[in-house]
């Protein structure tokens, strides 16, 4: 009685949809024969109603998914190919159907671009087509079920709160660093990957989302941006010379400690960078001035860039 209710449920949404229905999606047409061979002469029948006889637990979790409710006749043929072959024989063998299982990454990912090929610039889903197949995800074989839930009611990449668990399945090492004591609130959803990278490539390096690092950043470091009077040139360079924005035992996400970080430009020729023995910490002859505390932002305090006029040191 439940199947019957749900696939008159499936028959009516197909009714009201088919006038809309556009079977490989708005974009290039699939050539799905060239997928699966013994699809060759099916056409679309643009109706899944017939598909929960077999497949009840996947259509009562598909009907209730974005795709579910958006696609057109039920929306099966659209990821699946013209079915009308697979209806009038369906427990052959081989399928005559696709079945996105047996599809290469690269196939996998033309039937998901035959829809998804356009989007906001510079967010997530901009420009999808064209980036993607330069993209370091494709490029390393990744398919686009590899990351997405297609049927699922919800798709855990989708959402803030497990975005990044679906990231560090392969992103390891970004997990680990999550953990370090110097970090963005990434663990707790406040940002989330996708807020600088674009995983479906981009233009930039490491597929962030705008062109460069330091755009990227100033998205919420808008008072890093500037312009400044007086500018430190690696600051305005690339923000990751001296911070790994995934995580350090450092400071402000900061590489190294400073004045060792520093010492990695400014050498001793340009500025006095000896390092005192502590021999004279009790007495506090001086000495101890150049050992307790020692770091350049204790005097250089504006380090990413000064309009004092005379902040040409970035003292102030």
């Amino acid at each position: 009685m439940h199947s019957r209710s749900f696939r008159l449920t499936l028959a009516v949404a197909g009714i009201l949809l088919g006038q809309f229905a556009v079977p490989a999606g708005a974009g290039e047409p699939v050539d799905w024969a060239s997928y699966n061979p013994e699809v060759q002469g099916a056409t679309y029948t643009n109706s899944s109603s017939e598909c929960i006889e077999c497949h009840e637990e996947f259509m009562q979790k598909f009907a209730y998914s974005i795709h579910g409710r958006a696609l057109p006749g039920g929306g099966c043929e659209s990821c699946h190919g013209p079915m009308s072959k697979h209806m009038e024989a369906p427990r052959q063998k081989p399928a005559l159907v696709v079945s996105m299982r047996d599809l290469s990454a690269e196939q996998s990912a033309g039937v998901c671009l035959s829809c998804h090929e356009g989007g906001k610039a510079g967010g997530p889903k901009g420009n999808i087509k064209m980036n993607w197949h330069v993209s370091s995800h494709s490029s390393a074989g990744n398919a686009c079920i590899d990351c997405h839930t297609p049927i699922g009611v919800d798709d855990p990449v989708l959402a803030k709160a497990t975005q990044t668990d679906v990231c560090f399945t392969c992103h390891q090492d970004k997990r680990a660093a999550s953990f370090k004591r110097s970090r963005h609130p990434v663990r707790e959803a406040k940002v989330v990957c996708s807020d600088c990278h674009n995983p479906h490539g981009s233009a930039a390096t490491s597929q962030l989302v705008k062109n460069t690092v330091n755009e990227t950043c100033y998205q919420c470091h808008a008072e890093k941006r500037g312009p400044f009077l007086w500018e430190h040139a690696p600051v305005r360079e690339d923000c990751s010379i001296c911070h790994d924005p995934h995580g350090t035992t450092e400071d402000r996400m900061l590489k190294v400690r400073g004045p060792f970080l520093c010492q990695q430009c400014h050498n001793e020729a340009q500025h006095p960078s000896s390092l005192y023995s502590a021999a004279g910490i009790p007495e506090f002859d001086g000495a101890a001035q150049q050992v307790l505390g020692k770091n350049c932002r204790n005097c250089h305090n504006v380090i990413h860039g000064s309009n004092h006029p005379s902040g040409s040191r970035f003292t102030r």
